[in-house]
């Protein structure tokens, strides 16, 4: 079907459509948190990059990475219509995670990226130890 709108009236009503963020991974990882007794984050704080989670106290910024958005090398997959479209798409998130990556380590914070995948039932404890062990390692820095 032909769309009826010109690609310059598509992408002004494309432009407004807002995303929700990841709203099923978030309350998965905020379960594991409170399941496990892990306290002292927090949720939309004003930081670059807009992590999903920050601790604070610990300078952690937690960022909750979706399979196709990012890219992940277990899941990650290129659609195969508008190809040229969706390697940008994908290329720029990328490139985008390492300038949070790099901006946010320059600033003193530590970065932890969870992949949506590792919130499954199977991962979960796996997971448990990356987060323990990251909240541990950015206790360890900030007191030196």
């Amino acid at each position: 079907m032909a769309d009826v709108l010109t690609p310059s009236q598509r992408s002004a009503v494309m432009s407004r459509i807002r995303g929700r963020g990841n709203k099923n991974t978030e309350l998965a990882l905020i379960r594991l948190f409170r399941s496990n007794n892990i306290t002292g984050w927090r949720r939309h704080q004003f930081l670059f990059g807009r992590p999903d989670f920050v601790f604070i106290s610990q300078r952690l910024a937690v960022f909750v990475d979706g399979c196709f958005w990012h890219c992940c090398p277990l899941h990650g997959s290129m659609p195969k219509n508008n190809a040229e479209f969706w390697g940008k798409k994908l290329a720029a998130n990328k490139a985008r995670d390492e300038l949070v990556n790099q901006t946010l380590e320059k600033k003193g914070w530590k970065i932890l990226r969870i992949w949506e995948h590792e919130l499954s039932r199977k991962s979960e404890a796996a997971l448990l130890e990356r987060m323990k062990k990251a909240l541990a390692k950015s206790l360890d820095h900030r007191n030196k």
